[in-house]
């Protein structure tokens, strides 16, 4: 098995979806090794990119199979890809130990539909349910509620995206 440090990064996409009121979407996590309490377990939607494909359509597409979203449009995108490190504990058992972390572009994209449209037990395209409950919530609130090793990049997307939580 490869040293961690060698270990490169899974390519992902991460989705802000902020709704009318400027509640952001999270989903509460149906498992994982990487939780630590009960507490951290809300997330917003993220997934790997596949190879040749477009970020902003990858990001779309991933919002789609974890909560059955299509009703968007973009409203912004953090420039950089934000990186983070799986602990070393976990490193071997996530991603079957390919990976010792992500590269994520994030963006932020409007709910422009209702909530009926929200689907995690029965996500889009018949994909596993990823989150068990969802809810909206207060964007400086995220990086509270994320695992401790996701924190730095969620309080960067909060940075990037904070203008876009008012009210439309």
């Amino acid at each position: 098995m490869a040293r961690y440090e060698d270990l490169p990064y899974r390519t992902c996409v991460g989705v802000m979806l902020i709704n009318r009121e400027g509640l952001v979407f999270i989903g509460r996590r149906a498992g994982g090794i990487e939780h630590v309490d009960e507490t951290h377990v809300w997330q917003m939607p993220q997934g790997g990119v596949d190879p040749g494909e477009d970020t902003w359509e990858a990001a779309k597409r991933e919002l789609f199979e974890e909560t059955s979203v299509r009703s968007v449009e973009k409203l912004g995108e953090v420039p950089d890809w934000l990186i983070y490190d799986i602990p070393r504990t976990v490193a071997g058992r996530a991603w079957k130990g390919r990976y010792r972390g992500q590269r994520q572009k994030w963006f932020a994209a409007r709910f422009t539909g209702v909530d009926s449209e929200i689907n995690v037990a029965h996500p889009g395209d018949g994909h596993k349910p990823e989150f068990t409950s969802w809810r909206w919530e207060p964007m400086h609130n995220l990086p509270e509620l994320i695992v401790p090793f996701k924190r730095p990049v969620y309080e960067r997307v909060v940075k990037e995206f904070t203008q876009l939580a008012a009210a439309v």
